[in-house]
């Protein structure tokens, strides 16, 4: 009775332990058994060994041939040799990155590591020769709303709409900026992340970026209702169907009562 007990358990334990196996997401993070004991820069770089290196290589400088590891996960990335801690911060902090596919878009999601380990990959990644970029600083609060306007419709309306609400466009979805922090659409603006262009303080100055800044945090997080129903705050468009539909109930409601009254 005995022996057939403990098959019975080792055959159950072996089917959770399958299970779990199983239901292990494919872009799970690795995570080293001691990192609460390890030094920020040997976390950063124990974490890139078992969540990025499959894409980005061993030592930063970029993935060429796609190399399958352990977990399955199909490996091609650039390299990420002189990114700086910019671009770092932002794809982790957005939770863009780690992303299981090259092919596949980033999303803003939850990110899938804990401030420690965000602090510990950027303090590695941006280690890395040559320097780059540190993370900004912006000061919308400096910025100038006219401005902003002006530039964000010259710059950025065309894909997340002048309302900052994001949209569609060909190959892409383009994300709206109300959960975007000030730093992040810094970031982006100079990162240029996914099909996003990039623009150099040539093209958009600091203290022009401040002012996008000030805008975008005014439509997509405060956006301002006159009328009182804001609708999505999706424009005049959405705005106008609504107008259209209720002006056609009305319609209906008269035609209705006319027609009771005539046959009375």
């Amino acid at each position: 009775m005995a022996p057939r007990r403990i098959l019975l358990a080792t055959a159950v334990t072996a089917l959770v332990l399958a299970g779990a196996a199983y239901a292990q997401p494919r872009s799970g993070v690795v995570r080293p058994p001691d990192e609460a004991r390890l030094p920020l820069r040997e976390l950063g770089s124990q974490l890139y060994a078992g969540n990025c290196s499959a894409c980005h290589g061993i030592d930063g400088s970029g993935q060429r041939v796609p190399r399958r590891t352990t977990e399955g996960i199909e490996g091609q990335g650039p390299s990420l040799r002189g990114v700086g801690a910019r671009s770092v911060d932002f794809y982790l902090r957005t939770g863009y990155m780690p992303i299981s596919e090259p092919e596949e878009q980033p999303t803003r999601r939850r990110p899938l590591f804990n401030e420690r380990e965000i602090r510990a990959l950027v303090d590695y990644v941006s280690s890395l020769p040559p320097p780059g970029p540190p993370i900004p600083q912006p000061h919308p609060e400096r910025g100038n709303l006219a401005e902003g306007y002006e530039l964000f419709v010259e710059h950025c309306a065309g894909c997340h709409q002048a309302t900052a609400q994001g949209g569609v466009t060909t190959g892409a979805r383009v994300p709206p900026l109300e959960d975007a922090s000030a730093v992040q659409i810094a970031q982006s603006v100079r990162i240029g992340p996914y099909l996003m262009p990039k623009f150099s303080e040539r093209q958009i100055s600091d203290e022009e970026l401040d002012s996008i800044i000030a805008y975008a945090e005014l439509v997509s997080k405060r956006p301002p209702d006159e009328g009182g129903w804001g609708i999505g705050n999706l424009g005049p468009v959405p705005e106008g169907m609504v107008t259209w539909w209720l002006g056609a109930v009305v319609l209906v409601l008269v035609c209705v009562l006319i027609g009771r009254r005539l046959r009375a």
